[in-house]
């Protein structure tokens, strides 16, 4: 999809006080359940002054040339964008500026399209049980991040998290597919995750080893029935994988409920923001206290305990588990973790580009928290009395403040859900005017977007290369901005310049839902493979003459080419009640000519790309002739490609 030429309509005028409607009507229902938040600036203030689309940053938007963002027929994008799908379970890939799709990867859900989940090797990565049925056919993966060398993206691997089931998956960057998946012990609500930008533990390691993962939900440790309404019982735990095994390699037992997760660029910390520090079970049990927290780790002493066996284990998990609790780690010199207090209900933390800081927004509070990483250093050094002294900015800067990029030039770019803005401030200028300088102003600039943005990034913004070229605002809602689809409307992706001092809106574009985070990264980082290499599959028949029926008792296999315009047999015979194994090779070289396969009433369906080879097993259950033929148009005489499976009685 191109910028658009013209400047579209933001939002109806019959409706100036949307912004102020929605801002008053989430906090009418918060109130009405009783909760005292301490929501600070609820007020119609200068958020509200000016109808939405015509604030300060929106108002000269007919001067904006959309002709130089345009990515003509036949040009390449500028950026890769690779984003969660959410419950869709899959992860996507867009170029930008132009916002085109390119690629759906299914991860933790099935598709049709390339047999992920009908494959035998997909059904091994997802995982199967003892009757070779998947684990599970569901998934919602909400955060991807690349893998790292000295605080940059390595162009290797991207991870991304499946919160229903607690699982980590990783995507080769060279040819975007899922290639491991593993289920985290002991986890519920597997939300933020994070690789370590640096590990400094081995210096001949230049890529990242590490991923960093939080859990969401509290449950009773082991969930095996015991202590079901016994909150105390219940506990978090944040879990570090091997980034090359994808095995767990410590847990950390933690208080309070974990959203996102973020890594220091020397490899010496990690973070999570926490909501319901109070561990309550239902909402308004979770909102007595004035203050959630961030919690900090120390990554070198949590890998000596675990080292020293100061470990214990949960259940039948072989994990090693440290205690991370407030309580276990009241002496800084000793400690593993630091719960810097916040304001309530945060919802995301970041790290700034030159490794200094953490933004933490406060959600339930229109502040955003900035935390400074060497102060945190000096508290688990005993430098500082206490975790809040780590605080070093606390800048009002609007409503249902979420996520926080950051650009190359010292500010930081926050969505606002309830006042469906993004507010650029400036992190010197908010340090400044904590210490008490009245003419330091932090917010530096506010633009509409349409509407209520939930997660927001900058081009290379989680990497210590940030760019300042572009922000990209999730929008949770559309409404009227597209053509009506139904009840499921589709979402809003709105890319934002931010390379000068004003922010401007240059392009709309529908996503479907629910991406909940985009990395965005120069397209030469990535280096794709266009063919496989036929070598690499042990089961692959390199040769149309070597295609040949198996059959060991009730269980066939067959040796199958495809090559444009034929499969390398005419036809097979099986019997009824037969175990049926195809494994199909793709001998053609050409790129982008990938064929599929594909058998009526036997619910199979895959590709092959160019030399790659995959299997199917299934049972033929009735007798007659099926066609199996090619779902990829691959050649002139591409209906033509067919072969015939023939199930004897």
């Amino acid at each position: 999809m191109h910028a658009p030429k013209e400047v579209p309509e933001t939002v109806s005028p019959a409706r100036p006080d949307r912004r102020r409607f929605l801002n008053t009507g989430a906090v009418a229902s918060l109130a009405g359940a009783g909760l005292s938040l301490g929501l600070v600036g609820c007020k119609e203030s200068s958020n509200s002054a000016a109808p939405a689309g015509q604030t300060a940053a929106t108002s000269g938007a007919s001067t904006i040339d959309y002709t130089k963002y345009e990515i003509p027929p036949g040009q390449l994008d500028t950026y890769y964008s690779f984003s969660s799908g959410g419950e869709s379970g899959e992860c996507r890939i867009y170029g930008l500026p132009s916002g085109r799709l390119f690629k759906r990867i299914p991860v933790f859900n099935i598709d049709c399209l390339v047999g992920w989940g009908i494959t035998n090797e997909s059904k091994k990565i997802i995982g199967t049980k003892a009757d070779g049925s998947l684990n599970y056919r569901t998934g919602d993966t909400h955060h991807v991040h690349p893998s790292y060398t000295d605080g940059t993206y390595n162009g290797k691997y991207l991870f991304v998290n499946d919160k229903i089931h607690g699982r980590i998956a990783r995507i080769r960057l060279d040819t975007m597919e899922c290639d491991k998946i593993t289920e985290l012990p002991n986890v519920q609500g597997f939300h933020g995750i994070f690789p370590d930008k640096r590990d400094p533990v081995d210096a001949k390691i230049n890529y990242t080893t590490r991923v960093f993962c939080g859990s969401e939900f509290h449950i009773p440790q082991p969930n095996d029935g015991r202590d079901l309404n016994d909150p105390k019982k219940y506990f978090c735990l944040f879990t570090c994988v091997d980034a090359e095994t994808l095995e767990p390699r410590w847990q950390v037992k933690v208080d309070g409920n974990m959203d996102l997760v973020a890594s220091s660029y020397d490899g010496k910390l990690a973070c999570s923001n926490q909501y319901n520090t109070e561990g309550g079970v239902h909402y308004e049990d979770m909102m007595s206290a004035e203050r959630d927290s961030c919690v900090f780790f120390n990554i070198a002493r949590i890998e000596a305990a675990v080292q020293a066996g100061k470990t214990f284990h949960i259940g039948s998990s072989k994990v090693p588990v440290v205690d991370g609790t407030k309580a276990a780690n009241a002496d800084p010199k000793t400690a593993l973790t630091c719960y810097v207090p916040v304001p309530k209900n945060p919802h995301g933390v970041n790290a700034s580009p030159d490794g200094k800081y953490y933004a933490c927004s406060g959600k339930l509070s229109p502040t955003a928290t900035l935390i400074e990483h060497d102060l945190v250093l000096k508290w688990f050094d005993g430098g500082l009395k206490e975790p809040r002294d780590t605080v070093v900015a606390e800048p009002e800067i609007g409503l249902g403040p979420l996520h926080t990029g950051f650009d190359n030039k010292g500010n930081a770019y926050t969505t606002l859900f309830l006042d469906s803005q993004i507010v650029k401030w400036n992190l010197d200028a908010a340090i400044k005017s904590f210490k008490g300088d009245k003419a330091a102003k932090p917010v530096v600039d506010r633009l509409d977007v349409q509407y209520q943005p939930g997660h927001g990034f900058t081009s290379m913004g989680e990497t210590k290369e940030a760019d300042g070229k572009y922000f990209l605002s999730d929008n949770k809602f559309s409404k009227d901005r597209f053509l009506p689809v139904g009840p499921l409307h589709p979402e809003s992706a709105q890319l934002i310049d931010i390379s000068g001092d004003k922010m401007k809106l240059i392009a709309d574009h529908s996503a479907y839902s629910e991406p909940h985070d985009s990395i965005i990264i120069p397209r030469d980082r990535i280096k794709t493979r266009q063919v496989y290499d036929i070598n690499e599959f042990p089961l692959a028949t390199k040769d149309a003459k070597d295609c040949r029926v198996e059959r060991k008792g009730r269980q066939v296999t067959i040796h199958l080419t495809s090559q444009a315009p034929a499969f390398g047999l005419r036809e097979w015979t099986v019997k009824k009640g037969d175990e049926v194994t195809i494994i199909l090779t793709n001998l053609d070289k050409v790129e982008d000519l990938t064929h599929g396969f594909a058998i009526p009433h036997h619910d199979i369906n895959f590709i092959v790309n160019p030399q790659e080879t995959k299997s199917v097993t299934f049972k033929t259950d009735k007798p007659g002739v099926y066609w199996c033929y090619c779902t990829s148009f691959c050649h002139a005489l591409h209906l033509e490609m067919r072969s015939r499976m023939l199930v004897e009685a």
